[in-house]
């Protein structure tokens, strides 16, 4: 194959990737072939006996490469150099990926081979969710998010189910070239395979979706986006106490006898105060006059708040010390749970940006955390919860904080602990008006589906909106515009089978290909020969 081939081959995939994907091309269906050329690249290197004579590496990475940046350049805005490396470390992952799947065609076949790449890359999407560089944002199944007639079935799977589909789609798709190509010939048969591995899941699907109804249990909630500036106004310009008092007066147009939850966004709050005195902030005197005046209804907000640790006893590994030189503290992103009952309820973000929000592996850079920006006002890395919290007495809530809102899992650990809908709160405006706000907008329609759970979701800016438990967008804001809506979402404490078992997918996949990569490379130690014919096409 010729360079020029190769190239052309590589640059297609990433640009099919990227046609793709919400907020780009919003082209899913050309995700069932976008990897074909990747495929077709890794037979050829596969097929090459002289060593180094056929470069795979170069051709992948150039793929991903083009396929992160077209999808994921929006970073920028918020981290240049987050940016240069998310793009850079994202492209080499799935690099070293197919490299694997080239090693393992050579050592034990075909079947193996395409089999092998399967549970890599489910296994790798499943690790790269739950470690200090985690970046799921390019997990394959979340090419759907916004086709979400064919995906209903992601109750039982979870995104991954969405990626195992990409997968076998482009495997087929692979085959029938390489038969056409070696016999000059359409295979009917894998043809009708390729078919029906992509209409049956969307049958299944609009079946699912067209009998689903959701038990009738309204609970009303009134979503503020007040619209303030993160680079010019949030934490500079505005005093913390107007910008809640804005927020207050937003909701107060909607506020109704019926209104169970007001919700306002992440870093509402965004002058930093220690959880303990809280009752001694200008904001909690806001609130509370809010809160008397309307004594039915409880108040989700995002806030920056600090811990200390006296003496610094028990202090966490991203605790830093106070300029007095005795006092050690940490810096949360935190959701703050309000009503006129009791006293504030607190929960820490805990799936934060990696390099942005906290330094990665904090027990070995520890004196480098300073160095992280946090997208939610103060520097440095922040503190994180081991456990979710859900708050509220009879209907709980469960409060998920930006990020942590493309996690499916993580997601279901609130669901576990018995919440019955799901409160998004956000800022998305540091990345100004870009795919990036829209992509992770899609992305919480994928939770509401793999949890059947109503979404609340209040952004700093555009968009703020409903989802229901088929993941349907109602009275979505724009961006860059204060507005404040009132809707009921049915409450649903009930778990899917995905909730229960999570990722169950991805983590098998991840324990079989460290197991077929430990006997790959026994193979080629012993170099015992493949048997006749289990390398043939």
């Amino acid at each position: 194959m010729k360079t020029s081939t190769k190239l052309l081959l590589s640059v297609s995939a990433g640009i099919m990737l990227s046609l793709s994907w919400p907020a780009i091309g919003e082209i899913s269906p050309l995700i069932f072939i976008s990897l074909v050329p990747i495929l077709l690249l890794e037979r050829e290197a596969a097929q090459q006996k002289t060593p180094g004579k056929n470069r795979l590496f170069p051709y992948i990475y150039l793929s991903f490469l083009i396929f992160n940046l077209i999808t994921t350049w929006w970073i920028w805005f918020a981290s240049p150099f987050g940016a240069v490396m998310a793009i850079i470390l994202n492209a080499l992952f799935p690099a070293v990926l197919f490299q694997m799947v080239r090693f393992t065609r050579k050592q034990l076949g075909n079947a193996t081979a395409n089999f092998s790449m399967i549970v890599f890359i489910l296994g790798w999407e499943y690790f790269h969710m739950d470690w200090d560089l985690s970046w799921p944002w390019l997990t394959l199944g979340n090419s759907f998010a916004n086709y979400t007639s064919w995906i209903q079935w992601y109750e039982y799977t979870g995104v991954q189910g969405g990626s195992l589909w990409i997968l076998l789609t482009n495997l087929i798709a692979t085959e029938i070239l390489i038969i056409y190509r070696a016999e000059k010939g359409i295979s009917k048969r894998k043809v009708s395979l390729f078919v029906s591995v992509v209409v049956v899941p969307v049958l299944i699907s609009l079946m699912i979706k067209s009998t689903y109804e959701e038990s009738k249990d309204p609970v009303e909630v009134v979503v503020v986006q007040p619209n303030i500036d993160p680079y010019n106004g949030k934490f500079s310009g505005i005093s913390s106490k107007d910008q809640v008092l804005s927020i207050l007066e937003l909701a107060g147009q909607k506020v109704t006898p019926e209104t169970q939850y007001v919700i306002a966004p992440e870093t509402a709050i965004p002058d930093a105060f220690d959880e303990e005195q809280y009752g001694n902030t200008e904001e909690s005197k806001v609130i509370d006059r809010f809160l008397m005046l309307h004594p039915q209804t409880d108040l989700l907000i995002g806030a920056s708040t600090f811990m200390i640790y006296p003496d610094g006893k028990n202090k966490s590994q991203t605790a830093r010390l106070a300029r007095d030189n005795r006092t050690w503290y940490d810096n949360c992103n935190t959701a703050v749970y309000l009503s006129g009952k009791n006293n504030p309820k607190y929960y820490h973000k805990s799936k934060l940006v990696p390099g942005v929000e906290m330094m990665p592996f904090p027990a070995v850079f520890r004196s480098f955390q300073e160095f992280a920006f946090d997208l939610g006002g103060t520097t440095g890395s922040l503190a994180r919860q081991e456990e979710r919290s859900v708050f509220g007495d009879q209907k709980r809530i469960a409060p998920v904080i930006c990020y942590e809102s493309i996690y499916g899992e993580f997601v279901g650990d609130y669901i576990r602990k018995g919440a019955g809908i799901i409160f998004i709160i956000t800022n998305d405006g540091w990345w100004r008006d870009t795919p990036g706000y829209k992509q992770h907008l899609a992305y919480a329609r994928l939770r509401a589906i793999e949890h059947r759970k109503s979404i609340a979701r209040s952004a700093n800016t555009g968009i703020s909106c409903f989802i229901d438990q088929t993941g349907e967008i109602s009275q979505a804001t724009s961006w860059w515009e204060s507005d404040v809506i009132r809707g009921a979402l049915n409450y649903n404490p009930q778990p899917t089978f995905y909730t229960t078992f999570g990722d169950y997918l991805g983590r098998s996949s991840l324990w079989v290909g460290i197991l077929l990569i430990i006997y790959a490379i026994s193979r080629k130690i012993i170099r015992k020969p493949i048997p006749s014919g289990k390398n043939q096409d």
